[in-house]
């Protein structure tokens, strides 16, 4: 018995450890699949509509197409626009740094005796190296944006693909599988594909709640291009938990470059525990409820796998993914128990939102 739970348990670890391999170096043919695969999804239910308005497939899945594009054009454009309204204030901001600066270097002199001549020395031999770290990083910002521009043309492709042939690919499926499991596996699919649905509206609902409590709590700070930080802060959302924080990082350090007080600083950070108590309790329980249930430790754990093994991409898609292979486990039965590991403890409690619901109804 015992040796017959070791050998299951190498066969395990093995697995895992070839699939991990498998998904590392596969990343530059997989990751652009993956999000074609999930937004293929959610654009379903609109070409689906299309359809039954007499429109032919193609048309209807390029139309969709078009409007999730169209969506990324008006939010780029509002980018676009509100980074011009920084760039006049560069002067301004030039100057501030450069007094926070003096003022670094007085107090090296004064507190630690280090000399304005030996600072400069110091500063002259960073300039060189800077300047060739400067010129390598532009080299690299520059292939990177070629390169995705190709994985937005490739993510593009795979979205039209995935929705034209979607029955195809459906039909495929189900002959895969014994027919006593064909109906498993239907609700398997329709499952998978409404928690995909939920949880990139749930997003994209998300991030616009998040434009508008930044924009107004920054507003009524006094920061400056405070829509534009309002939009940074909801557009990195994508990326759980790391993402939302950076936003107001970059907020709070722009700030002081513009000659912000301490005040100003403790107000932002205030503004950022506000939302994230209201995103947590309030927006989430509405907006993505209860389909994507991922256990906490297994959320960051997922997070952090999917970072080292794709990046960035993996921690966006990291939740979604998780998300469709517990509802795998759960149908399938050797599979439960980790279906269960994966989710949340079932609780009697009644969350934040489920008690609000209750005294609305009363009133």
């Amino acid at each position: 018995m015992r040796q017959d739970i070791l050998t299951r348990s190498v066969k395990i670890i093995a697995l895992i450890v070839l699939l991990t391999y498998f998904l590392f170096h596969a990343k530059p043919f997989l990751v652009p699949v993956v999000f074609g695969a999930l937004f293929s999804m959610l654009l379903t239910p609109v070409a689906t509509k299309l359809e039954e308005w007499k429109i032919p497939r193609a048309l209807s899945v390029i139309l969709s197409i078009l409007l999730l594009l169209a969506i990324a054009a008006i939010i780029i454009y509002v980018l676009v626009m509100q980074i011009s309204d920084l760039s006049k204030n560069a002067s301004n901001i030039e100057q501030n740094v450069n007094e926070k600066i003096h003022q670094v270097r007085e107090f090296f002199a004064n507190s630690l005796g280090i000399s304005q001549e030996k600072q400069n020395e110091i500063l002259k031999k960073q300039q060189q190296s800077t300047d060739n770290k400067i010129t390598s990083i532009l080299m690299g910002i520059m292939a990177s944006a070629g390169k995705a521009l190709t994985n937005i043309v490739l993510v593009l492709v795979y979205i039209f693909v995935f929705m034209y042939f979607r029955m195809h690919l459906k039909n495929f499926v189900l002959k895969v599988v014994a027919k006593s499991d064909q109906e498993n596996t239907k609700v398997i699919m329709h499952d998978a594909r409404k928690v995909t649905q939920k949880y990139l509206t749930g997003l994209a609902l998300m991030i616009i709640s998040l434009w508008i409590m930044y924009s107004i709590g920054f507003s009524i700070l006094g920061v400056k291009n405070a829509v534009f930080f309002a939009i940074l802060c909801g557009l990195l959302e994508i990326v759980p938990f790391v993402g939302n924080l950076t936003g107001n990082a970059i907020t709070i350090l722009w700030s002081l470059s513009q000659g912000a007080s301490m005040n100003m600083v403790l107000g932002i950070l205030i503004v950022y525990a506000c939302v994230q108590f209201f995103q947590t309790y309030i927006l989430e329980p509405i907006v993505v409820g209860k389909e994507v249930n991922i256990h906490p430790v297994f959320t960051i754990l997922g997070i952090v796998a999917g970072e080292l093994i794709w990046g960035i991409s993996g921690m966006i898609l990291a939740i979604p993914l998780m998300g469709i292979t517990k509802i795998i486990c759960d149908h399938v039965e050797p599979l439960k128990p980790y279906g269960y590991l994966l989710g949340e403890e079932p609780t009697s409690k009644k969350s934040i939102i489920d008690k609000i619901k209750k005294a609305v109804k009363k009133i």
